[in-house]
């Protein structure tokens, strides 16, 4: 038999098997019940954290929640502010406008005449810019025209958008390739503007063009036929053919001695250099001249002879009229006169 010394006491008490197991059950009973406690401890502990994490997290999607409400709300008062300012300029805006149109009113009403007048001038001056546009147009028509029958191995072809000014581009054909290209473009003005060489050389620049003209009615001081002037050549609507062959034989002459390997870069540049001298210049004026001097003298003989073809004519007519008056004469006195002719073909035949 077991024993077991009382606590209090010291005695030793005896322990029957009987009280050993009542012993053993209320000591399993107990740790149950210690267990028992340990996890609703356990299970409340985890509810806690539980409760306090989705409480945290609550708090976090309020705190957000309450951030992008502020800022919605402060961005609605932006846009308040923002609206009622467009609304105050709206309103500031009509004010003045419906005060400057009083004034306005009350100007045109004072001034009707000068109004009325100055409308006519702007009236006349667009109907002569119209017709100066007009003219340019038709120079333009006309310029291409000549273009395309003394070059007729060339290309020619419209001005991309985008350019305003320039108005025709030349592809210059040489051993069937294009080897350079001219930028044209027409003033039918009865002034000069220097302006016009710098547009028309960012133009060229921009289409690759190999040389640019400008054909103008009125040409800068100093210059009379053609010239080059700031990487532009000027001249007039009279000599634009014939600048034009100037600049194909230059360009082409350029493109052969490329093409050519026994020349070098050197030799070809000092080439260019050469035609692009006043004194290669001079001699192209030179015969220029002479042309002008041949074109005006066959002019001139032209005229001549129109006028002494119109002296011949009306002397010839003048004796027409007194040979068939004087063949009417004769047919009164002999009515069975016989019919005349002339060379065989000219019949004078009078009815009776």
């Amino acid at each position: 038999m077991d024993s077991i010394v009382c606590p209090n006491c010291k005695k030793i008490i005896q322990i029957t098997q009987a009280l050993k197991h009542g012993l053993e059950e209320k000591i399993k009973l107990a740790q149950s019940e210690k267990h028992k406690e340990e996890l609703a401890k356990t299970k409340a502990q985890a509810e806690a954290e539980t409760e306090k994490r989705l409480k945290e997290e609550s708090q976090k999607e309020l705190l957000k929640a309450k951030e992008e409400n502020e800022k919605l709300e402060e961005k609605l008062l932006i846009e308040e502010k923002e609206r009622k300012e467009f609304e105050k300029k709206v309103q500031d805006r009509a004010i003045k406008e419906a005060s400057e149109k009083n004034r306005l009113d009350k100007l045109e009403l004072e001034k009707k005449l000068k109004d009325t007048q100055e409308a006519l001038d702007v009236a006349q001056r667009k109907a002569k810019q119209s017709s100066q546009q007009l003219q340019g147009e038709v120079l333009e028509i006309d310029l291409e025209e000549k273009l395309k029958i003394s070059f007729p191995n060339d290309e020619f072809l419209p001005v991309p958008k985008g350019f305003e000014g320039a108005d025709l581009i030349q592809k210059v054909m040489y051993k069937e390739r294009v080897v350079g290209s001219i930028l044209w473009e027409t003033k039918r003005t009865n002034g000069w503007d220097k302006k016009w060489l710098v547009k028309l050389k960012n133009d060229s620049a921009k289409v690759s063009a190999s040389e640019a003209i400008i054909v103008s009615q009125t040409l800068p001081a100093g210059i009379t036929t053609f010239d080059r002037k700031d990487g532009i050549w000027i001249t007039t609507y009279q000599h634009a053919i014939n600048t034009c062959r100037y600049l194909r034989f230059l360009i082409t002459s350029i493109a052969s001695v490329k093409s050519s390997v026994s020349q070098t870069d050197e030799e070809w540049g000092k080439i260019r250099n050469y035609m692009m001298s006043d004194t290669f210049k001079h001699r192209m004026q030179a015969h220029f001249d002479s042309i002008k001097v041949l074109k005006d003298e066959l002019d001139g003989e032209k005229r001549s002879t129109l006028l002494r073809w119109k002296r011949r004519e009306s002397q010839i007519e003048k004796l027409d009229s007194n040979t068939i008056n004087f063949y009417g004469e004769l047919k009164d006195i002999v009515p069975n006169l016989p019919e005349i002719k002339e060379n065989g073909s000219v019949q004078f035949k009078l009815e009776d």
